[in-house]
């Protein structure tokens, strides 16, 4: 085996609980100078370790608040760890919150390419993608319409189509394929399938072991911040459906 394309070591995350009411910043900056600001520290996640290979493929399961989307943020980049380190080779895209970054007030041709200036692209190169973004969401109708005029699902096809116009070499998902309708679902899979078959290397959480089974090759399983299982996705979706049964 190589170098591993993502490595995570040790990595835990905490975060600082305000456990009283604040209702503004006065009152805030007060009680902070006077130190009777008081905090209850949670532990998001605790002591993570794994590491892929080039064209695995990682699923993330667990109930909701077990970590699975801050342990997605801090393999972004989105958060740093309090302890442990995150090394990742390779060039990463975060499917996370699709069309986080839309206007509202702007139409959706004009979040097209304000969303792909927040992914770093150029409007030289958007422009070269716009055809096959407008066919891939198929929203040519709606395209010159304000986006608070859209529904979430569209604000997530736009968002989707936007955000795999370029085929990285690590892909974190969060359950974005189950954005749209049955029709757009299968569409957007067969998109990241065609992904995988290229040899891309992917972080995948879903409440669906089904997807989850079909689109991965390992899994592990979270429960308050830990891991609780690991191995292949049948074993660990076998654990996973359990739980859910005596839940």
């Amino acid at each position: 085996m190589g170098t591993p394309v993502i490595e995570v070591d040790n990595v835990s995350m905490m975060f600082n609980l305000n456990k009283e009411k604040i209702d503004n910043l006065k009152e805030y900056v007060i009680k902070f100078l006077t130190r009777k600001l008081h905090f209850t520290e949670f532990w998001a996640l605790r002591d993570i370790s794994f590491s892929l290979q080039k064209g695995e493929r990682l699923g993330v399961l667990g109930f909701n608040g077990a970590g699975k989307s801050t342990l997605l943020k801090v393999l972004s980049g989105v958060m740093k760890p309090t302890k442990g380190t995150v090394t990742v080779h390779g060039t990463i895209a975060p499917l996370l919150e699709l069309g986080a970054g839309f206007d509202m007030n702007y139409t959706g041709k004009e979040n097209i390419f304000l969303y792909g200036a927040t992914m770093g692209f150029s409007r030289k190169f958007m422009e070269t993608k716009y055809d096959e973004i407008l066919e891939f969401s198929e929203l040519q109708e709606f395209i010159d319409v304000p986006m608070k005029n859209y529904s979430s699902g569209m604000r997530a096809r736009l968002g989707f189509a936007v955000a795999t116009i370029v085929e990285p070499e690590i892909l974190i998902l969060d359950e974005v394929l189950s954005v749209g309708d049955a029709k757009f679902r299968q569409k957007s899979e067969a998109k990241i399938q065609r992904m995988f078959d290229k040899g891309t290397t992917v972080v995948f959480v879903s409440h669906n072991t089904d997807q989850v089974r079909r689109i991965c090759n390992r899994a592990i399983l979270l429960q308050k911040g830990q891991i609780i299982a690991r191995g292949t996705t049948d074993e660990v979706c076998a654990i996973y459906d359990e739980m859910i049964r005596k839940k």
